[in-house]
C-alpha cells in the first residue's frame, strides 16, 4: 500500500499521476506553498530529564522515607523537598562549591527545615495546652497520615455503623453455612 505513504500533498500527487483522482483545484497552490513538515517521533518517546534529577535520585537514596512523608501535592505550587534539594545543589555548584560540599549543605538545610517544622508544631501544641484548647491539626502532616485521616471515618463506620455490621453478619452466616455444606458433602 505505497499510496498511503507520505503527507497529503505526496499522496494526492500519486493519485493524480495514477489517474485514480482528478486534479483538485488546491493542488497547484499547495505545491507552491507546501505545509510545514514536523519531525516524526518514530514511535519512541524521549525521556525528559532535568539537570537536578541526578541529585534528586541521590536525595531519595539518602532519605528513602521522604517519598512517603513529603509526597508531591499535584494541586500545590510548592515543589517537593527533593526538587528543592536538587535545585539548591545546582545553585551552590554554580557559585563554585564542590559537589560533595554542596550536597552536604543542601542536606543540612533540609534537615534543619524539617526539624524547624517539627519544633514549630510542638510549640503550637504547647501553646494550645496552656490555653486549655484542643491542639491544632499538624500543618505539616506526612502523606500517610493525611490518607489515614481521610479514611478514619470509614474505619470507624466499619465497626460502629449498624448497616455495615448487618452486612458483615450476613457474610459471616453465609460463610458458616458454606463451610457446613462442605463438611456434610464430604469435603471439597
Amino acid at each position: 500500500m505505497s499510496f498511503l505513504k507520505g503527507d497529503l500533498l505526496t499522496r494526492t500527487r500519486k493519485l493524480v499521476k495514477g489517474l485514480a483522482k482528478s486534479e483538485p483545484i488546491w493542488l497547484k497552490a499547495m505545491e507552491h506553498a507546501p505545509p510545514a513538515t514536523f519531525p516524526c517521533a518514530d514511535g519512541k518517546v524521549k525521556r525528559i530529564s532535568l539537570p537536578e534529577d541526578v541529585y534528586i535520585k541521590k536525595f531519595f537514596q539518602k532519605h528513602p522515607d521522604s517519598k512517603h512523608e513529603d509526597a508531591i501535592k499535584i494541586c500545590g505550587f510548592d515543589p517537593p523537598p527533593a526538587r528543592l534539594f536538587g535545585l539548591r545543589v545546582l545553585d551552590l555548584k554554580e557559585q563554585g562549591v564542590s559537589e560533595e560540599e554542596a550536597m552536604a549543605v543542601a542536606d543540612m538545610e533540609y534537615r534543619a527545615e524539617k526539624k524547624a517544622k517539627k519544633k514549630a508544631y510542638s510549640r503550637l501544641k504547647q501553646i494550645a495546652r496552656l490555653q486549655g484548647k484542643k491542639p491544632p491539626a499538624n500543618p505539616y502532616p506526612s502523606a500517610i497520615k493525611e490518607i489515614q485521616a481521610e479514611e478514619r471515618e470509614y474505619v470507624h463506620d466499619r465497626f460502629f455503623n449498624p448497616k455495615i455490621l448487618e452486612i458483615v453478619q450476613k457474610l459471616k452466616e453465609e460463610k458458616a453455612a458454606e463451610a457446613q455444606d462442605r463438611f456434610r458433602g464430604g469435603g471439597w
